[in-house]
Parts: structure tokens; sequence; C-alpha cells
């Protein structure tokens, strides 16, 4: 499997567990707190967003960049994000009635789409393979292909 390919796969297994503490901790607001649906849901986003984030920095991305920058970066994207979102949920759970689950997983598939090519692109795009995992990594990768050279 190519490398981008990998980190593609990377990023949407650490964005659905990111969707579980999202779903988990909406579900414990608006349920069984009593919450309104988007304080609930802004609430579980930004505790997913966290997560999101520190997981595809460290293991996705491999990035050493500034994380404050990376950061801000992240938060313009939800400064977008966020109350599209929130106007989404609000016409068609308030107006057309739809359930709010159903709308908070279409949410998150927006979020999906949308995010992993900001954080790919903008957020990390000079800053893929500069962490100490990635330097640990790349050593490997040599070690086996001076082990393999000497082998032929």
């Amino acid at each position: 499997m190519n490398k981008e390919l990998k980190r593609t796969v990377k990023y949407v297994l650490i964005a659905a567990s990111a969707g579980l503490i999202q779903i988990i901790s909406f579900t414990l607001m608006n349920e069984i707190i009593g919450w309104d649906y988007w304080i609930s849901y802004l609430i579980a986003l930004v505790l997913s967003v966290l997560w999101n984030f520190t997981f595809n920095r460290k293991y996705t991305f491999k990035s050493a960049s500034n994380v404050p920058k990376a950061m801000l970066l992240v938060f313009a994207y939800y400064c977008v994000f966020t109350p599209l979102s929130t106007m989404l949920e609000h016409f068609l759970t308030r107006r057309l009635g739809w359930n709010e689950y159903l709308v908070t997983l279409i949410n998150m598939a927006l979020n999906l789409c949308t995010e992993f090519p900001f954080q790919r692109f903008v957020v990390f795009r000079n800053s893929i393979d500069t962490n100490s995992l990635a330097a640990k990594e790349n050593a490997a990768g040599r070690k086996e292909l001076d082990k393999q050279g000497g082998n032929t």
C-alpha cells in the first residue's frame, strides 16, 4: 500500500475513534443531562476535534510543526465548519424534523470529507513526516534497504 493511501486509512481510523467520542459525549449531554442539541453538539465536537488533531498530528501526518500554529489553522477551519454545520443541524432537526442522531452523523461525514484535505494540504503540508516517529521509521527503512542491498 502506498504512503498516501496508508495515511488516508490512518486518518479515517483516528477520525472514527474521534467520532465515537463525539457520539458518546453528545448522547450523554443530550439524552442523560438533557442539554439542548446545539450545546451538546458543540461540546462533543470540541472534544472530538482535540482527540482527532492530537492523534492525527502525531501518527497520521507525523508532524513536528509548531503546535499553536497548526491548532490555529484547525481553529480557523472550525470557525467556518461549526457555524455551517450548526445551521444545517438547526434546519434539518427543527425545520424538517429529522432525527438528531442522523443529522449528527451527516455532520460527522461532512467533517471527515472536508477536514482531511484541509489538514493534509493546509495545516501539515510542509511538515509531514518530520517528527521523531517518522525519523525512526525512515531509519528502519534505510536499514532494511541496506540489508537487501547486502544480500544481492
